[in-house]
């Protein structure tokens, strides 16, 4: 398709940033960059304790020294299973550092998905949280992981506040649960052994890989997708590239509460904004919604980046609207889509937009923006970002004309190369050409701005007609009563499928019968849900994305 969007660019963003990304080796070569450049300013924040580029940059180094003691070499896997804590950014770079591909992992992972992520990478080494011991200790037999680092929630916290913290963790909240694994290392005795060895950097360029992030597990057994360090550092200048003209270098703070190590903030959060040498807050669970609150109010908060759930959680929080927005300059929404409702509301309580994006794993993930400088909320998910290509598909990969709904396929240097040891998958995902298919049903408008309709496979046929389970959500939550919908699609004898919606409420008088007549308003016939089932929570993602798979048991 012909790049229309660059016609409605904002003003000093470049089609192409191939000059800029050729400029970085690697993502380490971005890194220490930022940690020369920044070297005395403050990298990140977690739980009052601080962490300065220069202090990032010693620690990442030793930590790489003592990956190569210990025999890691280029290519070898190192996973890290941990909150947003300070010891993520020191494991993650001194990983990078020692030439070892990152495999990121969800702390939350039951022992069985655990193992399969281990044993798939064939990691051998593993940084983990005490807290989440016990469930390597049951996974550990099936995997080959030889070295294991444990840190604890207090430990770069500083002697006493570290102390009380892990007091309160262990023994008050009994949050660590007793655990058992053989030839353990504290993360304390490995960076300590670092600083007395030797260290040489990994020779890197741009097809080694960086990460192996896992992905999938929506549609079957999680699969890791490869992402190279020219995948990710082109990643970074692309969305470096959209943001720069409306921040300042050294100038800003962004309040990180989706998880690190999953791909949104990892890029957007953790890379892009060290680029632009940012203070980084790091929110240990996001789901303690007056913790976070508590925590944005103690910064000058310029940049906060989320997801649908995750504002809306803020917004029903009285005190959130407490907070000084005056700083803020951008919100970035992502992972699921933003709901008009929930961008009014945020607009109205802040007073700035929500800008919302769109990617995936396989992306690095950034695929649109919108632009940062819009006030109106116009429910797409952006302009492609530079450098990148698009293309809509029908079921037979053969390009639609501008204007007609089929698959968003996504071709740029951001794009993966496939998914570690699964050609299978690799060949159904992507095109000979080199497009990526990324399950998703959109359209382009004559200006170049990407629209969803919806997943691929969560699409609900309705007597041959197709409903987008969005369309439904979007006009449930406008009912004052709802907070938070889902919808399905179940089986019918009459139609194939019928809507089903899931709705958290914020008032219990809220009836069934009286959702159904709020939908019918603004929904037709076949759209329109048949049944409404009210529940106290719904299932959700590490980054809280509400999980409409698991709704349809």
């Amino acid at each position: 398709m012909e790049r229309i969007w660059l016609d409605h660019y904002p003003p000093g963003i470049p089609a192409d940033i191939t000059e800029q990304a050729n400029a970085y080796g690697s993502l380490v070569a971005l890194l220490e960059e930022s940690c020369a450049r920044y070297a005395d300013k403050t990298a990140y924040i977690s739980m009052d304790a601080t962490l300065s580029y220069r202090q990032l940059d010693e620690h990442a180094r030793h930590f790489a020294a003592w990956l190569h003691a210990i025999g890691i070499k280029k290519g070898d896997r190192v996973a890290l299973m941990m909150p947003n804590l300070l010891q993520y950014p020191v494991c993650l770079f001194g990983a990078l550092r020692a030439g070892a591909v990152v495999v990121n992992t969800n702390p939350l992972y039951t022992a069985t998905e655990l193992e399969h992520q281990l044993a798939d990478s064939g990691a051998e080494t593993i940084v983990i949280v005490e807290n989440f011991a016990a469930t390597l200790q049951k996974a550990l037999p099936r995997t080959a992981i030889k070295h294991i680092v444990v840190t604890s929630i207090g430990e770069m916290l500083g002697t006493v506040k570290g102390a009380v913290t892990n007091l309160v963790v262990r023994h008050v909240k009994k949050l660590v649960p007793s655990w058992s694994l053989p030839a353990t290392v504290s993360l304390k005795h490995a960076l300590a052994a670092g600083r007395k060895a030797p260290y040489a950097p990994a020779p890197l360029g741009h097809s080694d890989l960086a990460f192996l992030q896992y992905t999938g597990g929506t549609t079957g057994v999680a699969k890791g997708a490869m992402l190279t360090h020219g995948n990710m550092v082109a990643n970074v200048c692309q969305a470096h590239a959209w943001v720069q003209p409306y921040v300042s270098e050294g100038g800003e703070c962004i309040v990180t509460a989706l998880p690190l190590y999953h791909i949104f903030a990892l890029t957007a959060n953790c890379l892009t904004f060290m680029k632009l040498g940012a203070q980084n807050l790091l929110i240990i669970n996001a789901r303690d919604i007056p913790d976070l609150v508590k925590s944005m109010g103690k910064v000058r908060f310029t940049a906060i980046t989320g997801v649908n759930t995750l504002f809306n959680a803020l917004l029903n929080n009285p005190e959130f609207a407490k907070l000084d927005f005056s700083a803020l300059r951008l919100t970035l929404g992502g992972g699921m889509a933003v709901q008009e409702v929930i961008a009014q509301r945020w607009l109205k309580v802040t007073g700035k937009p929500i800008a919302q994006a769109y990617g995936l794993t396989e992306t690095s993930p950034a695929v649109t923006i919108n632009p940062l400088d819009r006030q109106d909320f116009n429910g797409s998910i952006g302009l492609p970002v530079p450098s990148t290509e698009i293309a809509i598909r029908d079921i037979d990969s053969r390009d639609l004309p501008q204007g007609e709904s089929g698959e968003i396929c996504v071709r740029g240097p951001q794009v993966s190369p496939g998914y570690w040891n699964r050609p299978d998958e690799t060949s159904k995902a992507f095109d000979p050409d080199g497009f990526l298919h990324t399950g998703d049903i959109g359209y382009v408008n004559p200006e170049g701005y990407i629209f969803i309709l919806d997943r691929k496979k969560d699409m609900i046929l309705v007597s041959g007609f197709n409903v987008y389970p969005n369309e439904v959500e979007a006009v449930a939550m406008q009912h004052p009563d709802v907070q938070e919908a889902a919808a399905i699609g179940v089986p019918d004898e009459h139609s194939g499928e019928v809507v089903k919606l899931f709705v958290i409420r914020k008032n219990d008088s809220l009836t069934e019968e009286a959702l159904i007549k709020h939908c019918r308003s603004m929904l037709t016939g076949y759209k329109t849900p048949k049944s409404v089932e009210f529940r106290d929570d719904l299932p959700r993602s590490n980054v809280g994305k509400i999980l409409r798979r698991e709704l349809k048991g």
